[in-house]
């Protein structure tokens, strides 16, 4: 395939899917389910060429700027506060899983070795970040079981892709050590944090001495492949780098972008991530091709690799309801023998968490990495893209579902949280706090009676200055500037609202955006 007709590629897919979205949207279909199907579907179009899936730049090209999307909109007062749950997912389920689908794989085949039992497990135990983000932006969640998945969907590719490659090399060298294996899983997560915050860091000095929006603009785009080439590069975790990254950026975004620079940025932000993530879940429908091309009659594949792929699928499923339930279990009896800090599910949420365990982009670009001489490779492969097919088809689309008629609770040791009405009334006498201050001088005079009313347009502001055209400016500047000032108000107590986790992102987002509005129109009309 030419170079040009490769971009001519990618335009057709983009094209197919706008409308696959649209037809998602008319339909009321998850727009993941409609993309791996229709990607399928194109895949076997006559005349079209196959298309072969480089692993390592899928992994380097979707997920860097798809984590640091996640991290960007993380409230991290509540990720730290539910860290331990976190990592019990992240790290705990996802170690759990590869041993369970590694035992049932040596007991379907008792001739594979078991570092390959291992490897294939490591494959298909992360639920994948890009997955997980494309259902939980449809369904409404309790803000501690979102904190949960989205804090897992961040951290567990890192644990997965480690366990795949300790167990490869096992294969391929036929020695594995436990005790390096963890000691190196340590020093890739520790290394990871360091390379992540170091380029964090230099973001946020960087965003403080460039002058122009694009500049900005482009500077945040770089980060996310920056942190995770250098993670890499470093033989570290580029994966914990871009998540470590994403969560500095995203903590001092509000502080280091001007609202032009917000607006513009969250408006190209959102075009890019759309496109990829729908680009993802296309890639996924049309690599069943070159799946069945790879293995042969699809007929043979039904017939050799039904029973054992169908068990591992299963085992898969089961491992993440059997750990969640256990620790859940195990919170439980911690709390009735005193420990007051455990706070358990329960049995509504726990299933939710089990459920919402969707394989994706990860779980195909690790599987085909798999070396040639990897035993039963084709059957890993099978067994790989089954997995996304059920958990994305299956528990994806019927997760929303589950949730209207489960019913988790929310957690009770929780500051409720301020709903859109709440938290605008708050940034509003946090903005008049600071209008009453600005708008009386120093004997207590009003000096802004318009300000203390309502905010004017500048030409009703202007008709109303009386003096030279000096003293108005000069009036008008001053009436302008304390808008500037109450805007700034209210979007400081917004960001404190969201630091102590008592508004979501969406709230914040939403709200932030009117007040970055706002600071564009006053700095116009004062210009």
């Amino acid at each position: 395939m030419h170079a040009a007709q490769g971009f001519e590629l990618i335009i057709a897919m983009f094209l197919v899917v706008v409308g696959l979205h649209y037809v998602a949207q008319r339909l009321s279909l998850p727009p993941a389910a409609a993309l791996i199907v229709g990607g399928g579907a194109v895949a076997f179009m006559p005349g079209l060429p196959g298309i072969a899936i480089d692993p390592e730049l899928v992994l380097v090209l979707f997920l860097p700027p798809l984590l640091m999307d996640g991290a960007w909109f993380t409230a991290i007062a509540p990720f730290r506060r539910h860290m331990a749950g976190i990592l019990s997912l992240a790290v705990g389920a996802v170690f759990f899983t590869t041993v369970v689908v590694a035992v049932v794989t040596k007991l379907l085949l008792p001739a594979l070795p078991w570092a390959a039992c291992v490897a294939l497990g490591a494959t298909l135990s992360p639920p994948d970040a890009v997955s997980a983000r494309a259902v939980l932006q449809r369904v409404r969640l309790p803000r501690r079981l979102s904190t949960l998945l989205e804090g897992e969907s961040l951290l567990n590719d890192a644990a997965g892709l480690v366990l795949f490659r300790f167990a490869v090399a096992a294969v391929l060298t036929g020695t594995f050590n436990l005790g390096e294996a963890i000691g190196s899983f340590f020093l890739l997560v520790l290394g990871g944090i360091a390379v992540g915050a170091a380029i964090g860091a230099a973001w946020v000095l960087l965003l403080r001495r460039l002058g122009d929006d694009t500049l900005m603009i482009a500077a945040t785009l770089l980060v996310c492949w920056s942190a995770y080439i250098a993670g890499e590069l470093l033989h570290v975790s580029g994966v914990i780098a871009v998540v470590t990254a994403g969560l500095t950026c995203g903590w001092y975004q509000h502080v280091v972008f001007s609202a032009s620079v917000r607006i513009r940025a969250l408006a190209f932000w959102q075009v890019l991530v759309f496109l990829l993530e729908a680009a993802v879940f296309t890639l996924i429908g049309l690599s069943l091709r070159g799946l069945l091309d790879r293995v042969g009659d699809p007929a043979v594949v039904v017939d050799r690799m039904a029973g054992p792929v169908l068990l591992i699928v299963v085992a898969v499923i089961v491992a993440r309801f059997l750990w969640i339930f256990g620790i859940d279990a195990l919170l439980g009896g911690l709390r009735r023998s005193g420990w007051r800090r455990a706070q358990p599910l329960g049995p509504r949420a726990a299933f939710v968490m089990s459920w919402a365990g969707m394989r994706g982009v990860v779980t195909l670009a690790v599987a085909l990495s798999l070396p040639e001489t990897m035993p039963s490779r084709d059957l890993m492969l099978v067994a790989a893209f089954a997995v996304i097919l059920v958990t994305v088809l299956v528990q994806g689309t019927s997760l929303g579902w589950v949730i209207r008629h489960a019913r988790p609770a929310e957690d009770p040791g929780a500051l409720p949280p301020l709903d859109l009405h709440a938290a605008e009334h708050a940034m509003f006498h946090a903005q008049l706090a600071a209008v009453e201050r600005a708008a009386h001088d120093a004997d207590g005079e009003v000096i802004h009676p318009h300000l203390l009313k309502r905010y004017r347009t500048r030409a009703t502001v202007g008709e109303n200055f009386e003096g030279t055209a000096e003293e108005r400016t000069t009036a008008i500047e001053a009436h302008f500037n304390v808008i500037l000032t109450a805007v700034e108000a209210g979007r400081a107590e917004l960001v404190r609202l969201h630091r102590v986790g008592r508004i979501d992102d969406e709230t914040l987002h939403d709200l932030e955006h009117d007040l970055d509005l706002e600071e564009l129109a006053a700095i116009a009309a004062k210009g």
